[in-house]
């Protein structure tokens, strides 16, 4: 019995240290938001996972909307309730003075990432570190037409040769819709910018009736394209490809695109704020990371070495320079931020 008596210390000792290891271990980990299906797929699969067995950090990630993304990480900041660690935002509002009252500056964290030969030039910044750039394009089923192929966004709104239902983002983020009827109505790239809200959603009464899908996310896009709910939609490359990558029956056209991309944000005030940054430094210093990732959704990494490890028919896939130079639209972030608020006034009072 004294023996029993005089093990209870020892034991009540272990039990204490036992359970504070379960805490520390507990504590080992990174919260990721992300816009789920095949994009969190791809990032967990050639990102997360390596990161984890390489690291012994756990990569938790929480599935939203990119205007959630945003409206979540404000409401944490404000109410100093912070539960997620970073998430991508969109390179437009990550250059907002907005973004910077919700996420940390990460100058000081970027200082040996700058000047890297082998990644662009911004790939690491005070607003963020770039996961990758891709577009927004106009994707089709090229089985459905007697007339050709549509390759412009004149030719979206074009139902006599280009028959069924269309498709189009309805994500509190309208300029890209806008766009898209602004160049269909006729009005050259290089004019694009400041938008004519007007005269856009006069061109979009002209289709209204025909759009079939309005989506949230990229799943959504995702599955009516597999639905068949639409046959011409305005929809991210790395859901097109997605679905390419299935054997659907989909192209695309560079010629009705617009180059956008995503920025890692560290949250300000995020709980395992040192973890995220070894998340983020894993992506820009592994370029196979990226490559597998990139080769996955068919986006452009920020390392040139990555691009090199991609397959040629992924590199053949990508925007290429020329692309950018005669067709693609470089939307001007500066001015969408200043109107944001305009913009998704104008647009919940039509879209209603």
């Amino acid at each position: 019995m004294k023996k029993r008596t005089e093990m209870k210390p020892f034991l009540l000792a272990a039990c204490l240290m036992l359970g504070s290891l379960g805490v520390a271990q507990a504590e080992e980990q990174v919260v990721i938001a992300t816009t789920g299906g095949a994009y969190d797929v791809a990032l967990r699969k050639f990102w997360f996972e390596p990161f984890t067995r390489e690291t012994g950090i756990k990569v938790v990630s929480v599935a939203a909307t990119n205007a959630e993304m945003r409206a979540k990480a404000a409401a944490m900041v404000k109410t100093g309730n912070v539960t997620w660690d970073l998430y991508p935002d969109g390179e437009i509002q990550a250059s907002a003075e907005t973004h910077r009252l919700t996420s940390e500056d990460l100058s000081n964290f970027c200082e040996p990432f700058r000047a890297r030969p082998d990644l662009v030039e911004d790939a690491c910044i005070s607003s963020g570190a770039r996961l990758f750039s891709t577009a927004t394009l106009m994707a089709y089923d090229p089985t459905g037409f007697k007339a050709g192929n549509p390759s412009s966004w004149a030719d979206m709104w074009d139902q006599a040769r280009f028959p069924g239902g269309r498709a189009f983002p309805n994500f509190d983020d309208p300029w890209r819709v806008m766009a898209a009827a602004l160049l269909a109505d006729g009005v050259p790239r290089d004019k694009l910018f400041p938008l004519d809200i007007d005269r856009a959603l006069r061109k979009l009464d002209e289709i209204r009736p025909a759009i079939s899908l309005w989506w949230k996310t990229g799943d959504q896009s995702v599955q009516g394209f597999r639905n068949g709910d639409y046959s011409i939609g305005q929809i991210w490359l790395t859901r097109a490809n997605t679905l390419k990558a299935e054997g659907r029956p989909i192209a695309w056209s560079t010629r009705a695109s617009f180059l956008v991309g995503d920025r890692l944000t560290i949250i300000k005030g995020a709980p395992n704020r040192a973890n995220a940054e070894k998340l983020v430094g894993y992506w820009l210093d592994h370029p196979a990371t990226q490559a597998r990732v990139c080769e996955e959704l068919l986006c452009t990494p920020p390392s040139r070495k990555a691009i090199s490890l991609m397959s040629p028919a992924a590199r053949a896939a990508l925007p290429s320079d020329e692309d950018i130079r005669d067709h693609i639209v470089i939307p001007d972030a500066r001015w969408i931020n200043e109107n944001a608020a305009m913009m998704l006034e104008r647009w919940n009072a039509w879209i209603r």
